[in-house]
């Protein structure tokens, strides 16, 4: 007999007593599916295929209705109490792959995924229906997709779900075949109770990914979240712990590109780390440091954070790039961020300037950023401009900022102005210490910001 649902007769099955449900086998291609997905998962996960009702294959169109709409009138009508409810559905995913077909031709197609009731629903974030299919006998840990029910709620951020898969027995250290606790997918801001359910019913704080071996704590600390950071540390998470990548916590942070509305949030996460005894300089396997990645990102808020904890300006990563060089190779791209501030930072903490000679080839990659250029010219106190520099600035970006780009050119005839000399002399004298003896000067705001590289969009 075809073990595989034809349209609409799902309703009719689900009606059938205990013995007549258990003539129905698995189909080959489900048993297939179900095997190759069980070596990850944990025992409890397993125990289904021992119960006496086998799951069963799905493909009819008013089940399914049912359960991606949450419908509970209908769901409660067609999964009885002895009802198979752990059937199968046959999903397609997001992505594409390549698949045989006949006369040995390959095409696109894209890639089958298997779900049940459970999973939808949990996914959805449909508690009601949820409960049913749990009253009813659903396998809480049943997971033919490789993953089980928690996993997908934690992924929706469905508190409700995780609670009541939880209290049904739920395993909160099921291992998806993708090698992720319910707990490494929390990733979203809306995630923070799922993760709290998740601790208090055993979860480990300190489990990692299989591949990426990434704790909760860099998960979160990727994503931004701070209070997911907080909660986790609460519980013991590892500062310190590693990944694949060499990255803590920090450097995870510290590393993970984002928008400009999200740099507040990013510094926050760093703040909290810091503050709890994160180290500032842990180096991941390409010799990255925090302060490295920052600048990468131009989040002038965490490198100002890490160097006032004595981080490192002028420490190189395996490419022999030091932090400045990674903000002025990023400018260009993150205009948004405002890259000048990194500039503006870095050099007022002491960073090693660029070679004079390399000026013209960080004009042309920063021109659309004119602070950048404005920074590191007024941390010299001379610098010799020539045509070539009027040749690297396309005229529109001339036209865009023409007082800058004039101030610039008229260098190549006349020497900085006596003020600007001062400053550099100032600075010079001052180097390694300028900001800790600055703030006991008691100087006036005005002379205090301009010894400190100040904007004023054009060079004397």
């Amino acid at each position: 007999m075809d073990c595989i649902f034809p349209f609409s007769s799902t309703t009719r099955f689900l009606q059938m007593d205990g013995g007549q449900q258990d003539e129905w086998k698995y189909s080959r291609h489900v048993m297939r599916q179900y095997s190759h997905s069980k070596h990850s998962l944990s025992p409890a996960s397993q125990r289904c295929q021992n119960s006496r009702l086998e799951p069963l294959e799905c493909r009819d169109l008013l089940v399914q209705n049912a359960l991606f709409t949450g419908d509970l009138e209908m769901m409660q009508k067609y999964f009885t109490k002895d009802a198979a409810i752990n059937l199968i559905i046959e999903t397609k995913g997001g992505e594409l792959r390549w698949t045989s077909k006949k006369f040995g031709l390959w095409s696109l197609s894209y890639e089958q995924e298997l779900t049940t009731p459970l999973h939808i629903t949990a996914s959805r974030g449909y508690t009601d229906c949820l409960r049913l299919l749990l009253i009813r006998g659903a396998a809480v840990n049943f997971a033919p997709g490789g993953k089980t029910a928690l996993h997908e709620a934690c992924a929706a951020a469905s508190t409700d779900c995780v609670r009541l898969l939880l209290s049904f027995g739920a395993d909160p250290e099921a291992v998806s075949e993708n090698g992720y606790k319910p707990l490494h997918l929390c990733k979203s801001p809306d995630s923070i109770e799922c993760v709290q359910q998740l601790l208090q019913h055993g979860a480990s704080v300190k489990s990692r990914t299989e591949e990426e071996g990434d704790t909760a704590l860099h998960i979160a600390a990727r994503h931004g979240l701070t209070d997911h950071v907080q909660l986790l540390l609460r519980h013991g998470a590892d500062l310190e712990a590693r990944n694949e990548e060499g990255q803590t916590p920090l450097n995870a942070a510290c590393a993970q590109p984002h928008q400009p509305q999200d740099m507040d949030r990013y510094y926050q996460v760093c703040q909290l780390l810091v503050e709890s005894g994160a180290s500032i300089n842990a180096a991941d396997r390409d010799r990255q440091h925090p302060l490295h990645l920052a600048c990468k990102n131009a989040n002038a808020q965490i490198a100002e954070l890490l160097l006032s904890r004595g981080a490192n300006v002028n420490v190189m990563n395996y490419s022999g790039n030091t932090a400045l060089h990674n903000i002025l190779q990023a400018a260009a791209y993150k205009l948004d961020h405002h890259p000048e501030l990194v500039v503006q930072v870095l050099l007022n903490y002491g960073a090693i300037r660029i070679w004079p000679g390399a000026l013209l080839k960080v004009l042309r990659y920063c021109h659309t950023c004119p602070r950048v250029i404005e920074a590191l010219l007024n941390s010299y106190d001379h610098v010799r401009v020539s045509e070539d520099w009027v040749e690297a600035v396309p005229a529109e970006v001339v036209q865009k900022y023409p007082r800058f780009y004039h101030s610039l050119f008229s260098l190549e005839r006349r020497p900085r102005s006596l003020q600007h000399l001062a400053r550099c002399t100032l600075r010079t004298f001052l180097e390694g210490r300028l900001l800790p003896v600055l703030s006991q000067l008691h100087l006036p705001s005005a002379l205090h910001r301009f010894l400190l590289l100040s904007f004023e969009d054009v060079l004397y």
